[in-house]
């Protein structure tokens, strides 16, 4: 939930830009639409998406899974990494936002890498394990949905991905508020703050956070 990397100033963060490749014009175009609904700062920053995509390159990823697709840039930015039989998995339950995703996937070329999910998260990432049997066929898995269920999406994600592959999570430090005593209590700041404490914790990993955007954990699966 944060348009651009948080913390920096204006100038800074200008500045981080003007020495990152530029936004692709189909990225661009969709964020400029996005820009227009009132949820707009659901959209992960620019440089966070060029960052994912970088990713999915340097690990040769060929199939991805997306947990949260809003107005797809983040599926858009990674699909456009990936090789010409790479496959994009993305959850969402809401038609409205992913009508506009698939518009611009459609026009960038890339809607036959991806394979949309339209319904509530955990009963797509129950179908992909119990009846699809996907276990471990995942590269790379980004966490981008509704915060108080992290948790579950984290376990169906390790599930999911294979052993050496990454998992993302979005928005682990909640414009800083996690570390503000300020926010105790909010129920979205404590909901990534269990989560946080639970993914350091978790022997089943090896992990990095970034101050990124709004905050991104890195994880590897061991």
């Amino acid at each position: 939930m944060s348009l651009q990397s948080f913390g920096l100033d204006e100038r800074t963060y200008q500045y981080l830009l003007d020495h990152t490749p530029a936004e692709p014009e189909p990225l661009a175009r969709l964020r400029a639409e996005t820009a227009e609904d009132p949820k707009a700062n659901m959209q992960i920053a620019p440089e966070q998406g060029h960052f994912m995509a970088l990713l999915a390159q340097l690990m040769g990823t060929r199939r991805y899974l997306e947990i949260g697709v809003f107005t797809g840039y983040s599926s858009l930015a990674v699909a456009r990494a990936l090789p010409a039989d790479g496959e994009v998995v993305a959850l969402d339950n809401s038609p409205e936002w992913t009508d506009v995703a698939k518009r611009y996937w459609q026009e960038a070329g890339v809607a036959d890498k991806i394979h949309l999910y339209l319904d509530e998260a955990d009963r797509s990432l129950d179908t992909l394990v119990a009846t699809e049997g996907r276990s471990g066929d995942f590269d790379l898995a980004f966490i981008d949905a509704d915060k108080e269920n992290y948790p579950v999406y984290w376990e169906y994600c390790l599930e999911l991905v294979r052993p050496g592959g990454l998992i993302l999570v979005d928005n682990v430090l909640r414009y800083g508020r996690v570390a503000d005593p300020a926010w105790y209590g909010d129920p979205m700041t404590e909901a990534i703050r269990t989560f946080n404490d639970k993914a350091v914790a978790d022997e089943r990993v090896d992990l990095v956070m970034l101050p990124i955007a709004d905050g991104l954990t890195l994880a590897r699966k061991l």
